[in-house]
């Protein structure tokens, strides 16, 4: 059975599936996907934490899913941008997987990780699959992985 090791960008799961689509990403619906290609043995979600109660039940779904949950405090700058960013992170947790599994799962259409997937396939010879939003999924990610899954329904959660 495959080992497999699960990284969600949660930021860019909730814009783009919001954007597209105007509903949510549906994770339970996601980890069932996933679970039908062997065995999660590493499952991380990557949120910024704004300590908002509903949120925070957010965040515990996902731990009940089998997440590990990741946290960064949400960061507003004095020009009102506001900094919250897990690609370092990611891109740490990836290359640390990588060696102990087979199939690496990316869901985030964020084209920086396009290198990441082509070091990790080339110096490991794992596999990796994305899940993102078609049309804001960058063309140098779906390229860079081994498969590219469409967000599309099933994975939506509509209220």
């Amino acid at each position: 059975m495959k080992k497999i090791a699960v990284f969600a960008d949660v930021q860019n799961l909730y814009y783009t599936v919001r954007h597209t689509y105007g509903c949510h990403f549906h994770y339970s619906a996601f980890w069932q996907s996933v679970s039908a290609e062997g065995d999660i043995v590493e499952a991380n979600a990557y949120a910024i934490d704004r300590g908002d109660p509903r949120q925070q039940q957010f965040q515990q779904i996902l731990r009940n899913l089998g997440f590990n949950v990741k946290l960064k405090p949400f960061i507003q700058r004095s020009d009102g941008s506001a900094k919250g960013d897990w690609d370092v992170g990611i891109t740490i947790d990836v290359l640390d997987a990588a060696p102990r599994v087979d199939l690496i799962v990316l869901a985030s259409g964020d084209g920086d990780f396009d290198l990441l997937l082509d070091r990790v396939a080339k110096a490991h010879g794992v596999e990796t699959l994305v899940y993102g939003v078609p049309g804001l999924t960058a063309q140098s990610l779906i390229r860079a992985a081994s498969r590219y899954q469409p967000i599309e329904s099933p994975l939506l959660l509509r209220n």
